[in-house]
């Protein structure tokens, strides 16, 4: 160890002596050139360049991470938002199947939402907007009563939900008015 630290000391020594002697072989009066003084200082220590590069490098892998990570965060949220209204949908269609019985629910809107909110457990219900096509009639809120409320075999049923989409990143909310997931399935009624 004292053997590397003593043959660091020389090595540093030499191209300090070097650098001198490159500078006294000059004509005296005459202005160094620029590349020669920067070529001098580079050689001269090259300790701690690993540093300043990755202090350079840092912010932008930081940057991309982040990137990755609130882009994974969208799709789950995407994804868990299409699969629970795709089950919604399904559930409204096939309601009083399972049990033998006809196919007549007293409020579908309301099987939907909750079969929507039971599928996605990621996603805050507060912030989920419903709206529902059945029998070719259209409904907007988590309970549609009336003539709604009557499933006729063969036709569809479509469940559409809306999810606000914010993008938090180091506090700094973006799209927090404007990015809006959406996803919509429709079903045969059994």
């Amino acid at each position: 160890m004292d053997i590397q630290a003593n043959l660091h000391g020389q090595v540093i020594a030499f191209k300090r002596r070097l650098i001198r002697d490159a500078a006294s072989t000059e004509l005296p009066g005459t202005p160094r050139a620029l590349g020669r003084r920067m070529r001098a200082l580079v050689h001269a220590s090259e300790e701690g360049s690993a540093l300043i590069e990755f202090t350079m490098v840092l912010p932008v892998l930081l940057i991309l991470t982040t990137g990755m990570l609130v882009f994974g965060i969208a799709m789950n949220n995407y994804l868990q938002l299409t699969n629970a209204v795709s089950v919604g949908a399904r559930k409204v269609s096939l309601y009083g199947h399972d049990t033998g019985t006809a196919n007549t629910i007293a409020d579908p809107c309301a099987v939907a939402s909750a079969a929507v909110i039971a599928a996605a457990p990621g996603l805050n219900p507060n912030n989920l907007n419903f709206s529902y096509s059945i029998n070719g009639l259209s409904a907007s809120t988590t309970s549609c009563t009336g003539s709604a409320s009557g499933l006729v075999s063969g036709s569809n049923v479509t469940v559409t939900a809306t999810y606000p989409l914010n993008l938090a990143i180091f506090r700094t909310v973006f799209g927090q008015n404007n990015a809006v997931l959406t996803a919509s399935a429709t079903e045969l009624v059994q």
